[in-house]
């Protein structure tokens, strides 16, 4: 996401790192204490360092249940935030705001409807959220990336739920295409509620290929990063 905020707009609290996992040399996942912040799966923070009046959207990447909070992050070499996070040590403070949005599942899921998660990047945040948070979800993952450096703890996920696109290099257990090449080969059918969050040019060309296979308007919902 890429909306650039001040920290003192909403409530903000100081937060101290726990952990952080290095993924590739350029993505990373943030560790953070909880202290007591509720949200739903799918919603975002804004987080920033102590010592800056910046923050940047973050969805949240660990669950409901967990007792800690975790971000999804890939360095921007030229912006504001992400360069300063990939620097910072355990026992470093952050600012973390208030969670929000809308990005979520139905408050009753239903068990006939199987849930399509569609992602590009980073934009795997909130389904690993929401797969964490609810176990029993009857759902396809698909992930739209370059190569399979870009697999982030993929083994976390059912293998046979599981979808791997890579876009630039061929592998045994990726699909090789874009996650549009996917669903042009396999159509969407059936009772099936779409979840699409990336960046934009991905979710326009997926929103237009799942309106052309019959998915009703009110059984996609996008959530845009960049």
């Amino acid at each position: 996401m890429n909306n650039v905020s001040e920290a003192n707009k909403i409530s903000t609290k100081l937060h101290e790192i726990l952990e952080i996992r290095h993924l590739n040399d350029s993505t990373f996942i943030i560790r953070l204490e909880r202290n007591d912040v509720e949200f739903k799966a799918g919603q975002h923070i804004n987080v920033g360092p102590a010592n800056s009046i910046h923050t940047r959207e973050y969805s949240i990447y660990s669950s409901e249940n967990d007792p800690y909070l975790e971000i999804l992050v890939k360095e921007i070499t030229d912006g504001f935030i992400s360069p300063v996070l990939k620097k910072q040590k355990p026992g470093n403070m952050l600012i973390v705001e208030e969670p929000v949005g809308y990005f979520s599942l139905p408050p009753k899921i239903d068990a006939e409807e199987k849930l399509l998660f569609i992602a590009s990047g980073t934009g795997i945040s909130p389904f690993h959220s929401f797969i964490k948070s609810y176990p029993g979800l009857n759902y396809q993952l698909l992930h739209g990336i370059r190569n399979t450096t870009e697999l982030y703890e993929a083994d976390f996920y059912d293998p046979k739920r599981y979808i791997a696109c890579t876009s630039r290099q061929k592998s045994d257990n990726t699909y090789f295409g874009r996650v549009t090449n996917y669903l042009e080969e396999y159509p969407v059918k059936g009772n099936v509620r779409c979840y699409l969050c990336g960046n934009s040019s991905m979710i326009h060309d997926v929103y237009d290929i799942l309106e052309v296979q019959g998915v009703p308007t009110e059984k996609i919902h996008a959530e845009v990063y960049f």
